[in-house]
């Protein structure tokens, strides 16, 4: 796998992207084995890349939990207790040790961020794009360009275990210099555009309908000057 750096997994309209996949599977018991296009693979368990799919599974007990935005095509996801309906920009979470059946639509297209765990947290977290957020912290004063914003956010989802959380973030306009990133993140924008800086000088602007992957330890900058919304997986 690479080195770590920012890594556009999908664009909004369906346009080729650079970062570079492999057809591997996250394990021996990936379901998805047939399906996975990896772009990033740590060594803390965490994975990033694309699912191409248009299949019906039947899995008893889903190997590791994954996030998943849909970019292309249709996906239901069923459980005994829960039907989720996923079309182009919706996003869920399938827990480890969940049983469900995948039904996926010809040319469906998914990006994914997973997690290696080995505590189950069965079933499934759809996320509200319209979440009412509350007031979160912003970045650090020392590393601000300009004014502080006003940032808000709410988990949909948390494992102890693995120290996951997904949901929903939003922010006033603002610009930061580069840091190592703090965490491991799949980003989605709902709304919005913000321009990735790496300490090379090489930059990847993310549009509202991108997701892009931002592994832990890469140095990154962030300018944004318009109201930004995402969903985020950290871990």
């Amino acid at each position: 796998m690479p080195q770590p750096t920012v890594l556009l997994l999908a664009r909004a309209d369906g346009s080729r992207v650079v970062t570079p996949f492999k057809s591997l599977p996250l394990s021996a018991a990936d379901p998805l084995i047939d399906c996975r296009q990896v772009a990033w693979s740590g060594t803390d368990g965490v994975s990033a890349g694309i699912v191409a799919i248009d299949d019906v599974l039947d899995i008893d007990d889903f190997p590791h939990t994954e996030v998943i935005v849909i970019h292309a095509g249709h996906v239901v996801l069923k459980t005994e207790e829960q039907t989720l309906q996923l079309g182009v920009g919706a996003s869920a979470v399938i827990g480890r040790g969940t049983a469900l059946q995948i039904e996926a639509n010809i040319g469906t297209q998914w990006a994914f961020c997973s997690m290696t765990t080995v505590t189950p947290t069965p079933g499934l977290t759809m996320l509200d794009p319209l979440a009412m957020l509350s007031p979160s912290s912003p970045p650090e004063p020392q590393i601000l360009i300009g004014p502080t914003p006003q940032c808000r956010s709410r988990n949909a989802f948390e494992d102890a275990a693995t120290n996951l959380r997904v949901g929903v973030w939003d922010s006033t306009p603002y610009e930061r210099h580069g840091r190592a990133h703090k965490l491991n993140e799949l980003m989605y924008l709902i709304e919005g555009s913000v321009t990735l800086q790496g300490s090379d000088g090489s930059s990847v602007t993310v549009n509202a309908g991108d997701s892009v992957f931002v592994a832990q330890g890469v140095p990154c900058a962030w300018k944004s000057t318009g109201y930004v919304r995402k969903v985020y997986a950290v871990k």
